[in-house]
This record gives structure tokens, sequence and C-alpha cells, in this order.
């Protein structure tokens, strides 16, 4: 009786112990399916696997790749080869597939592999032997590994393994989460179950704030590099935020579940970082694109809504926004959010209604200016930050532009028009000046850049000021130590129209060619206008432009083919050695020439207040929003019932309600004042949060004393509501 008792005991202590183990593998199996599941999701393309078959080598190689290029410019055309064993893998394991365990399959993945492991291909560029070689091995393994010669598969594991995180690119960013993804795949494949969780750990680890470094920063930008450059759609989209939200999908519901506070965070990065920088929410935005601007795009397309229903399985914080966006990239819906927002880590503006998204890209002596064009891509970036303000209605407005594209003409900028640009290796710079920001309330807003070329003689003092159906561009002290002509460009965007302009009163329909004109009130190409406040001589060409796509970038196997292109561009002569050149001009998106012509004849009700050295500000009588840059302390009068005075350098932002104000907006764009003493006509008395008001009854004037960000969030507007 003892002995069965003892019996029992043992073997319910044996399924005690036991079952945390077998919970924990069947996980691993469950989150094993997951992967699998996503990469067999799409369809096979069996003719497509035909072609594989009918050309690869008897020796396992594939013709059209040059194996002996291992240079950082050819781009590692090696990556075609194991892309294709990938293929003939998914083929061999999809039932629905004709090739579905074809002898044929399996014996030219393993001939392939042969090749590669004979040879063992290490790129000049770490990328590909510690990401993309393991990527595309690491899920053929797990695809179809147990099908395979153990002696290939027990091979393989070392090149694999080449993705660890004591590699040189698993440092904290995008790649840190990649690399750390495709070790995580092969201990899976291992059945290494307390490896893999130390794995998911450190990937959970990564979604957090790295400001100054790499990694997310405090306003929701992604720096990739210590250069502090905006990497937000490219490194910080699909290699942080969607690989980051893969893997909390494959994990969620087991043990190895990511913390709610973490995928919350996640949403945050999403909705307030990378979609609004982000076309609508909807397409890519080219004014935080880098490199890759020179690398041709397919087909525009709404971006996918997988990343958005694969965080939405684990939470439903700020879900009403995110299902708006899945709604959206579906074309359910139409684009209705307004909004402002300056990245102050980043130095980007961005400012959507929903009928138009602009930008302002920006750089400072605390960030440098453009990505080093790495590999090849991005040979003729150089002037991209110089105050580069793209405008898109529809979002395919640049879309491959870029090979006819005239690169000393940039939207927004203001540059010296040399013979020909630098050498890429002096494309990234420091910043040479710290008054570069922005104020804004979150749905309006105005930039500052004090300008001063790192490549040029130049210097100007540049603002925009942005408001609901148009906005405003100011630039004084335009200054050039050189013979060469300075330029700056209103836009240079894809021919989509006729182009009509106002000279005097007449308008007229422009035919197609480059000419110089006198005495111009407006121009109006693709649904929008440019206002000039006092008829100005401007620069217009619009006509077919000829170049390439390998002029462009310097790496190899590029296309040589001719491309062609209509193309819009505007912009003003300032001359050469300009000594305090000037300029004004208006932007209205989504107008018609009727309603241009109407509307510019009281420049939209809108004031340039000065246009100096010292002040640059506008007022909009209609909204009763005024928006000012105090590059020095100052005195500006707005209108008889309000004057502004500033005690420091700073940006004001301003908005009346019958006659008083209301809300009272600052932001110290060179980020040394803790406090700003701002004074206005008129009595508020009143204390908040960030600020205290002191009123002087005899002057009639109130003035504020206001707490400014600190650390982080240095450069950050403050709003106040007046009373």
């Amino acid at each position: 009786m003892m002995t069965s008792i003892f019996k029992g005991l043992t073997i319910l202590i044996l399924m005690m112990v036991s079952a945390p183990n077998i919970l924990a593998q069947s996980e691993i199996e469950l989150i094993k399916s997951r992967i699998v599941a996503d990469l067999m999701s799409q369809e096979v393309n069996d003719d497509y696997i035909d072609e594989i078959l009918k050309k690869i080598n008897p020796d396992g190689s594939f013709p059209g790749i040059d194996y002996t290029d291992l240079s950082r410019t050819a781009g590692f055309p090696h990556r075609f080869h194991n892309a294709n064993l990938l293929h003939l893998s998914k083929a061999f394991m999809k039932e629905s597939s004709r090739y579905f365990r074809d002898e044929q399959v399996k014996s030219a993945i393993v001939k392939g592999l042969s090749f590669w492991l004979k040879n063992d291909f290490v790129g000049d560029n770490w990328h590909d032997n510690q990401i993309s070689t393991p990527t595309y091995l690491g899920d053929l393994v797990l695809i179809v590994g147990d099908q395979l010669p153990e002696i290939i598969v027990d091979r393989l594991q070392p090149i694999i393994g080449r993705a660890h995180m004591n590699a040189s690119g698993a440092r904290p960013s995008g790649d840190r989460i990649v690399i750390a993804g495709i070790l995580a795949k092969n201990l899976l494949f291992r059945g290494e179950d307390k490896e893999f969780e130390k794995i998911i750990n450190i990937i959970e680890g990564e979604l957090k704030f790295a400001t100054g470094s790499r990694g997310m920063q405090h306003d929701y930008s992604f720096h990739h590099r210590v250069d502090r450059v905006n990497n937000t759609d490219s490194y910080g989209y699909g290699k942080y935020a969607n690989a980051y939200g893969d893997w909390s999908y494959y994990v969620s519901g087991t043990r190895y579940a990511f913390s709610k506070e973490k995928i919350n965070q996640l949403v945050d990065y999403y909705l307030d970082g990378i979609y609004k920088q982000s076309v609508y929410g909807i397409y890519p935005d080219v004014s935080v694109q880098n490199r890759s601007i020179t690398i041709k795009k397919p087909e525009l397309k709404p971006r996918g809504t997988q990343e958005i229903e694969r965080i939405l399985a684990s939470t439903d914080y700020r879900r009403v926004e995110l299902e708006e966006i899945i709604r959206l990239r579906k074309g359910e819906i139409k684009p209705g959010r307004s909004f402002a927002k300056f990245f102050w880590q980043t130095e980007h503006f961005v400012f959507q209604r929903p009928d138009f998204y602009t930008t302002v890209r920006m750089f400072s002596s605390r960030n440098r200016n453009m990505e080093v064009p790495y590999n090849g891509p991005g040979k003729p970036t150089h002037h991209r930050a110089d105050g580069t303000n793209y405008l898109l209605l529809k979002g395919d407005e640049y879309h491959n532009i870029w090979p006819v594209y005239d690169w000393q003409k940039i939207s927004g900028t203001t540059i010296l028009q040399k013979p020909e640009l630098p050498s890429p290796e002096e494309i990234q710079k420091d910043g040479l000046t710290d008054f570069v920001g922005a104020v804004t309330d979150g749905l309006y807003g105005a930039v500052t850049f004090d300008f001063k070329s790192p490549h040029d003689p130049l210097q100007a003092k540049k603002s925009w000021f942005f408001f609901d159906e148009e906005y405003v561009c100011l630039g004084a002290d335009i200054k050039a130590d050189s013979k060469l002509q300075v330029a700056t460009t209103l836009n240079q965007s894809l021919l989509r129209s006729p182009v009509h302009i106002s000279e005097g009163k007449n308008s007229q329909l422009m035919k197609h060619g480059g000419r110089e004109l006198k005495g111009i009130k407006w121009v109006h190409h693709d649904r929008v206008g440019y206002v000039f406040p006092e008829p100005e001589k401007v620069s217009l060409s619009n006509q077919v432009e000829t170049g390439n796509w390998a002029s462009i970038t310097d790496q190899k196997n590029i296309s040589q083919e001719e491309v062609q292109e209509g193309v819009f561009k505007l912009w003003l002569d300032h001359g050469s050695k300009p000594a305090n050149a000037t300029y004004a001009y208006m932007v209205v998106p989504n107008v018609s020439e009727q309603e241009l012509e109407r509307s510019s004849k009281d420049n939209r009700s809108i004031d340039i207040l000065s246009n100096t050295a010292n002040i640059q500000a506008v007022h909009h009588k209609r909204l009763g929003i005024s928006q000012l840059s105090f590059y020095h302390a100052g005195e500006l009068t707005i209108d008889n019932a309000l004057t502004v005075r500033l005690d420091s350098p700073g940006m004001v932002m301003l908005k009346q309600t019958a006659g008083r104000l209301s809300q009272l907006t600052l932001a110290d764009p060179s980020r040394k004042l803790s406090r700003m003493l701002v004074t206005v006509s008129g009595q508020y008395p009143g204390d908040g949060d960030h600020y205290r008001s002191i009123v002087d009854k005899q002057a009639g004037s109130t003035l504020f004393i206001v707490d400014l960000p600190v650390g982080v969030y240095l450069g950050k507007s403050v709003v106040l509501a007046v009373q």
C-alpha cells in the first residue's frame, strides 16, 4: 500500500516538475508556427519557381550574379542567390504549389546551399554578413530545415550565427532588434527555449527612449546613428518599430509576451512619430528620407496595415486612432486630421490639413545636416536639409523625380548655384548656428532657421508661418561672398498640369519652356498657388527634363537608361554677392486658379509685419493669429490693440479673440534659456503651471514670466491659456 502511494506521489511530482517545460515547449512551437505562417503567407508563383529551376547551374550557382564582387557599392548581388533558394523552400513546403515536396526542388535547394557553403561569401559591408545572409538562410532553415540533410543544416549554423548580440551591428537601434530577431528564429529552430527567452527579453527592452544617442528620441523621432540625423522613416520604421511589432505579435499570449507598457509605448511611437511623418499617415514623406531617395521606388501605394493589426492584438490603447490609419490606408475614408508638430530633437516640422501635408527640414549646431551616402546611394543630397519645404496634396508629387532633379534648386531652400556639387564625401556637415526651431500649439505653428551654409559662403534668415489654408515664407539678410548666383526655390516637383501666371491684370497660360518673368503676382500649378505680396521677378521652368538613375548614385549595376519627366520649377534669383537680399511669398495648397485670383488681391488677409535680420513676423487677420520670430530682443506692433516685446531672442505665437489675447505660445530655438520674458499690451492677471504675470496698470501692459522646458524637452513649445 505504501509502495503504491509512494509511486503515485513520485509520478505527481514528476508531472509537476515537467509541466512548465511541456508548457514552454508548446508555446515555443506556437511561436515558431506563427513565424513560419508569416513566412509562408504569400502565394508561391510556380512559374517563377520553374524559372529558378531552369537557370540554376550544375554547381549550384545562378547566372547573372557576379559572385566575385564583394565591394560595398556592388550591393551584395549574392543575396539574390539565397533569395532564390528561399523561394524554392517555400514552394517545397506549400501544399498549394505544384512543387510541393518535389524532389527536384529539394535537390536544387541542397545544390544551391552546397555552393554557398563551399564559398561562404562575406561582403565588405557588415550588413551583408550579419543581417542579409543570416536572414535568408535562417528563414530557409526554419521553413524547410527538417527536410534537409543534417550535415547541410549543421554547416549553415556558423553562418546564420553571425547574427549574434556581440556582433558589431548589434548596437542599440533598429539593427539590434533585427539581429536579435534572426538569432531568436534560429534558437526556435534549435529548440533552445532558455536562450530564446533571453533574446526575447533583449528585444522587449529595446523599446525605450534613447535621447541624445542611437534610438527613439523623446519627441518620437528616431536617430539610427550618433550624427542625430532623422532616420524615422527608414531604420526607425521597418527595422525598429515594425520588427519590434512583429515579435510582440509572435510572442503574444505566451509566457514570453511583452508588457502592455512597452506595447503602448510602441503605439505612441507609431502615432506621434512615424505616422506624423507620413503623408496623411498613408504614404512615405520624402522629407525624412535620406540616401535612399536616389534609389528607384516601385509604384507609390498606400502602406500596409499589418503592423497596426498586430499591435491591436495585444492592446486597445489609442485604438480609435490606429483604426483610423487602417481605414485611411485601405481607402475607406479620406484624411480629416489637422495638426502641427515640431520634432525638436531632430529639427523637422510637419504641418497637416485634410487636403495638404507640408514639412520643413533643418539642422543646427546640435546635429548634422544629412546622412552620409553609405554604400553609394545619396550622392547629390548635400542641400536636402537646408530648409527644405516639400508640399504634398496627393502624396506622389515628387515620386521618382530624382534622376531629372536639379539638386541645387530644392523646394524651400536658398542655395549658391555652383557649376557642380562637391564630392559625396562632403555631404555630411555639422550645423553652424543654434537659433533653429519652431513654435507650435499643436494646431498652428511657425518655423525659423538662422541658416549658415556649411558648404558655401552663404547665410540667410529663413522663416515659415503656417495657417489653415496657406503658409507664408520669408527670407531676410541673405548674404553670399561669391560671384555665383544665389537662388531661393519655391518648389520643384513633377509637372502635372498647365501652369498659369498673373502678370499685372492679365492671367495667361505658360507654354513649355524656361524663362524669367517680371511683375508676377501669382503662379498656379497642380492646384497649388504661389502668391507674392508685391509683384515679383521670378524664374519659371515647365518642361521635360532628362537624366538617369546611375548619375545620382555611386552604386554599381544601376541602369543608365535615359529617363524623361516633366518638371515644374519656380525660383527667385538673388543675383551674385547679395548683401541684404530678401524674399516673401505665400503657398496656397488645394486652390483653383479662380479662387487664387480672387484671394490674392488682399494677400489672403495676411499682413507681413516684419522681414528683417532682427524680426520676421506675420499676422493672419481672419484667424486672429500672429507668429513672430525674434533673432534679437525687440518689440513689434501687431495692430492698434497689441504690441509684443521680447527680452531675448525667441519665438512667439499669439491668438486673439474678440480683441483680447486668449493664447500665448513661446519657444526658444537656441535652447539656451530657462525662462522667457514677454510683455504684451493689455492687462492679463493670473498665474499658471508654467508662468506668472505682472500687470502694469499705468502702462496698460502685462509681463509674462514663462518657465521653459528643460533637459530632453529643450526646444519644445510652452502653451499658455490667457484669461
